[in-house]
């Protein structure tokens, strides 16, 4: 080790009490950082998840017209060829056909409005998971002609297990559909808007329904790795032509993609006033232990130290005293967050009703991603090594004569 690194190393341990209070301000500036952030990227984590995990996938095939009709009349027809002309990209992991339309659902003299989905149960709980979702009853198999409706749904309509739903909606090219089902389980569904009005049936009981047989209104696409979405995309889409049309979760889902967008610009301010606030709090700790050693720099200087080698000696410091801080920092924050991701934290009363309304859990969700943790680390130590100039500048400027009197 150069002797410059050796002097600054051992410096900082004379007085371990400045070097301390110096690093947990560094300490505490990642840590903090790293908490919002993952707290952030959290909460878009989870909105991506409820979006692709519970109900869009990575992908969906349409027939060209559905997107802008929302029609029954507007789906394809169910086809092999067009399922191994999928299949055969790599990236694709498996398919999820579904037939969705709407529905008014009644119970006695109650009624709703609600989202019928046609699934083949065991393709969807791949997904979805919607049978570890079951709070009571069942969960449907292939052959099942009962339901699985929203917690939400239950107890607005007053419906429990083994009651009866009856369904009245306009099947495909306007034919007339109702029918009474009964009712094999309640689910409670990851989203609380669509807890609020999902039914689910069996794809062949749903195309019975409608009237619409062997015809899908979309094809779900779940690849294997989502960093390969967009690649997988590009490709299918020169596979895949009219009538049909494919769809990525951000095409489907704009609003949600402008909303996070729109609330990471704000968060990027929110951060940059806390990287002022570390960077004053590291530049004050810095600035008190230049004052308390003027005296110990001007004697060095006196007995003939260079003041380029007193400046560099105090760099290296400032940049240990920077590196022994982000470390620690990463070191606490990783597992502390890792606590937070495994116990997201609930909301009670007016905040947990409002994220309800907005259709979300009402918790407080923390990411893991690996640039949550170094992206802030990285951000204190570059601003330590900024404040490291002052140092060089102090020692600079030091006039020996007033140094040698502090």
């Amino acid at each position: 080790m150069p002797t410059n690194l050796k002097i600054a190393w051992r410096n900082l341990w004379r007085n371990k009490r400045r070097t301390l209070i110096t690093v947990a301000s560094i300490f505490f500036g990642v840590l903090l950082s790293a908490y919002m952030t993952s707290m952030q990227e959290g909460s878009y984590e989870k909105m991506v998840d409820m979006v692709v995990k519970y109900y869009s996938g990575s992908m969906q095939v349409h027939h060209e017209n559905y997107w802008e009709s929302k029609s029954i009349n507007d789906t394809f027809e169910d086809n092999d060829s067009l399922r191994q002309k999928i299949l055969a990209h790599n990236e694709v992991d498996f398919l999820i056909p579904r037939l969705e339309s709407f529905a008014l659902a009644s119970s006695r003299e109650l009624t709703k409005g609600v989202l019928v989905l046609g699934i083949e149960p065991e393709p969807e709980n791949r997904l979805t998971s919607l049978k570890s979702n079951v709070r009571s009853g069942t969960y449907l198999d292939e052959k099942d002609q009962g339901l699985l409706i929203g917690e939400g749904l239950a107890n607005y309509l007053r419906l429990g297990v083994n009651d009866t739903l009856v369904l009245i909606s306009q099947g495909y090219h306007g034919i007339s559909a109702a029918g009474k089902y009964p009712i094999r389980g309640i689910i409670k569904h990851a989203s609380p808007e669509l807890n609020k009005m999902i039914v689910y049936m069996t794809l062949p009981v749903c195309q019975d329904f409608f009237s619409a047989p062997n015809r899908l209104s979309s094809l779900v696409v779940n690849i294997k790795d989502n960093d390969l979405l967009q690649r997988s995309l590009k490709k299918l889409r020169a596979d895949l032509t009219s009538p049909y049309s494919i769809m990525s979760w951000q095409e489907m889902s704009p609003e949600m993609v402008q909303q996070i967008e729109s609330d990471r610009a704000g968060g990027i301010i929110m951060k940059a006033v806390l990287y002022i606030v570390i960077g004053f709090g590291i530049l004050g700790t810095i600035m008190m232990m230049i004052a308390e050693r003027r005296r110990e720099f001007g004697v060095m200087v006196a007995i003939g130290m260079q003041r380029y080698k007193l400046a560099t000696i105090l760099f290296y410091e400032t940049v240990f005293i920077g590196m022994i801080g982000a470390l620690s920092g990463l070191l606490v924050s990783i597992p502390l967050l890792s606590f937070q991701a495994q116990n997201p934290i609930p909301l009670t009363g007016q905040a947990a009703q409002l994220m309800e309304d907005y259709g979300f859990e009402p918790y407080m969700f923390f990411s893991l991603a690996p640039s949550v943790f170094w992206h802030q680390a990285l951000t204190v130590f570059l601003i330590t090594l900024l404040i490291a100039l002052y140092p060089i500048f102090s020692a600079n400027r030091m006039k020996l004569i007033n140094a040698l009197h502090a």
